[in-house]
């Protein structure tokens, strides 16, 4: 198996190049998920390939990718950071991606995403009840998955692992339960709190299993499942501001996607509680039961002019602070954790 702990390509910043991390953990996080899936019965096996984007909808070869393989890495980072061998944390690596799909899943039909990775949507080519039941096996797969590694860690993780997908749970219906109340209504501590929940634990899961798997103490787990929350946080509020002006030929999704769904993410739930009347007339248009193309640039608009882009620039910035401080509490010299900074600094710099 190829080390996944070698540094590899080098950035021109002197560190290490994220794409070629990113890479690395797909190539070596594949085989085991391929291997996964292949334990699945046909009909579900089926779905859950085209989502991956390794099968066309009629079943035949597909040369897409399953996403960034972001979680993944982390696993793998992690465990080297922390002196352990990144190839023997893979099955942690391929697990917490199986829960990481199966969100992915769940959130296109909550969301009725038609789109993602630039073709439809797994419940848009196999219907709601197809997509839903792959999502819930992917889920189920990824604690056996942990079982039979015979890792000294694997129960361990698999517990951390379970305990995750029900914040992760938790933070789902609270977004949900956000949609429901009045624009004006949902402060920002909440959504703050939602965000951690849904996107945050994942990332921090992702990172304290990989250090688990190098046997660290149970301070550093501690430290550095904190340094992926705040990584997390400021990746969603990165992804917020994507959702909002990110292209559409990048991203897969139409601009302003989030605005036409009427999301109240961390940007405009920033703007809608600055008190101005940029965010009277934004709760006025999120009002409105349907928002077309000429609501959602003024909604854009008025996001950014009540300073909702600008205060989630600087809060993504500002925790992303925080990440490197937890980060140095589980690894003092900080060069031994240069690839998962690099990896953070992917996630939050990236405009698409």
């Amino acid at each position: 198996m190829t080390d996944t702990g070698r540094t590899g390509t080098r950035s021109g910043s002197g560190g290490p190049d994220a794409a070629a991390l990113l890479d690395r953990a797909h190539a070596v996080v594949a085989p085991r998920l391929r291997a996964d899936l292949a334990t699945l019965p046909a009909p579900l096996r089926r779905v859950a390939m085209y989502h991956f984007g390794w099968e066309h909808a009629d079943g035949t070869p597909a040369a897409g990718r399953a996403g960034k393989a972001v979680r993944p890495a982390l696993v793998l980072a992690a465990a080297r950071a922390m002196g352990g061998d990144p190839d023997a944390a893979v099955r942690a690596a391929a697990a917490v991606e199986l829960v990481h799909n199966f969100t992915l899943l769940h959130d296109d039909i909550v969301d009725e995403d038609r789109t993602r990775r630039n073709r439809p949507t797994a419940w848009a080519v196999f219907g709601v009840p197809d997509a839903l039941v792959v999502g819930d096996a992917l889920q189920a797969l990824a604690l056996p998955v942990l079982a039979a590694d015979p890792h000294p860690a694997s129960a361990a993780a698999a517990a951390r692992l379970g305990a995750c997908v029900v914040e992760l749970c938790a933070g789902q219906q609270a977004d949900c339960a956000f949609e429901r109340r009045d624009p004006l209504d949902v402060t920002l501590d909440e959504c703050l709190a939602m965000a951690e929940s849904k996107t945050g634990a994942l990332l921090g899961c992702a990172c304290a299993l990989g250090a688990l798997y190098a046997g660290a103490g149970e301070a550093e787990v501690a430290a550095m499942d904190a340094f992926g929350r705040e990584a997390g946080l400021a990746f969603q509020l990165i992804d917020d501001l994507i959702g909002i002006w990110g292209d559409p030929v990048r991203t897969g999704k139409p601009a302003g996607a989030d605005l036409a769904a009427h999301k109240k993410s961390l940007p405009v739930v920033a703007a809608l509680t600055s008190g101005t009347a940029e965010a009277a007339a934004l709760a006025e248009l999120y009002g409105r039961p349907v928002l077309g193309d000429k609501d959602v640039a003024l909604a854009a608009d008025a996001v950014e002019r009540a300073g909702g882009r600008d205060w989630a620039q600087a809060e993504a910035a500002d925790r992303m602070a925080r990440a490197v401080h937890q980060l140095s509490c589980a690894v003092p010299d900080l060069a031994a954790a240069e690839e998962l900074l690099a990896l953070a600094e992917f996630v939050t710099r990236r405009s698409h």
